[in-house]
């Protein structure tokens, strides 16, 4: 039985282009700065960001580590939604590795609210206040829902005027770009600095990048070496990388409609309260009524070669990427339908 799996886009396989693609890398060392593959992807990139320059790092949480820590000195402060991945995902890193606090602002369905981050960026030289070091937002959210231009417009305004950066934790931004309908530097021009995950949705087996200024860059480059992130022969995984850029970004429309689909599907069922308006790109996102048994919905779904992460607090998600597709769907919405006849 071939397995679907529907935890997350972080379980994606690499296509058998980027298994080929591994396997002909050409090779150097990154730390010296002589891998040519590397340095393609990352020329690459910063070209699609619409950034100076760009760098290779092994995960999403070391990209956005590297912005706070290169952004910021020891003691600042941060400002980003309390229901961001940077608070609830990083192990709490921000503190172990920048030495910054976190203020988190109410979130508006992952956005910050204008008026109330104006109010929280720290202004003048009082001694008795942290220094308002940094301001981050996340598009697309870890909820599924994208922000639109002008929610990322607003803040970026109020962050020019302040003086003080904003990074982009875009994990997922190529999957917000396709629900716009825009080229991702429509988003990422409101930002100094941008992560992007190349697996994920993209389907890279490893990595992301960090975008930024030239000086920006070099900066973290540093840090990278600081947190054991120098990177050696590194092309065989830049290979699938550029992959992922030129081809795989171009398909996440499809990843979209399935998604859609498999809300539709879930929707018509009796027990499951879908919003099919803020699936907006790979997610899925529901709540369960008491009356359906999740232990054993989850039996269910190991049985028929499903794999899901379980509900918490009756609320689940699925997620498309490459490997599912309309059979995909159909058989998971299959086993919510008998579950719920029940």
């Amino acid at each position: 039985m071939q397995w679907i799996d529907m935890r997350s886009d972080t379980v994606t396989q690499p296509t058998p282009a980027m298994r080929r693609a591994m396997a002909e890398a050409e090779v150097g060392d990154d730390v010296y700065g002589d891998d040519p593959t590397v340095l393609r992807l990352e020329s690459e990139a910063a070209e699609r960001l619409g950034k100076e320059a760009a760098l290779f790092v092994p995960s999403g949480t070391m990209g956005n580590q590297l912005a706070l820590f290169t952004h910021c000195q020891r003691g600042d402060e941060v400002i980003l939604t309390d229901d961001c991945h940077i608070v609830w995902h990083e192990a709490g890193a921000a503190a172990v590795i920048a030495g910054v606090q976190l203020r988190t602002q109410a979130s508006l369905s992952g956005a910050l609210d204008p008026r109330a981050l104006d109010a929280a960026i720290r202004r003048g030289d009082d001694i008795h206040c942290p220094r308002t070091g940094l301001i981050c937002v996340e598009n697309a959210h870890s909820n599924g829902r994208v922000l639109p231009l002008a929610a990322m417009r607003d803040v970026w305004q109020l962050a020019r005027e302040a003086g003080v950066p904003l990074h982009l934790d875009g994990a997922r931004v190529f999957n917000a770009a396709a629900h716009l309908g825009v080229d991702v530097r429509e988003i990422t021009r409101y930002a100094d600095s941008v992560m992007c995950c190349l697996s994920k949705g993209l389907a890279a087996p490893v990595g992301s990048l960090l975008a930024g200024s030239s000086a920006f860059v070099a900066a973290a480059r540093r840090k990278r070496k600081l947190l054991g992130g120098g990177l050696r022969q590194a092309g065989v995984l830049a290979a699938p990388g550029r992959l992922a850029l030129s081809e795989m970004s171009v398909r996440l429309g499809e990843d979209h409609a399935h998604a859609r689909e498999l809300a539709q599907r879930l929707a018509s069922l009796p027990g499951i309260d879908v919003d099919c308006s803020a699936v907006h790109i790979n997610m899925v996102w529901f709540t369960l009524s008491a009356a359906i048994d999740q232990a054993r919905l989850m039996a269910a779904l190991a049985a028929a070669g499903i794999r899901a992460n379980p509900p918490e607090g009756g609320r689940m998600r699925l997620v498309t990427h490459w490997q599912i597709g309309a059979p995909e769907i159909e058989r998971v919405a299959a086993v919510f339908a008998a579950q719920t006849a029940l």
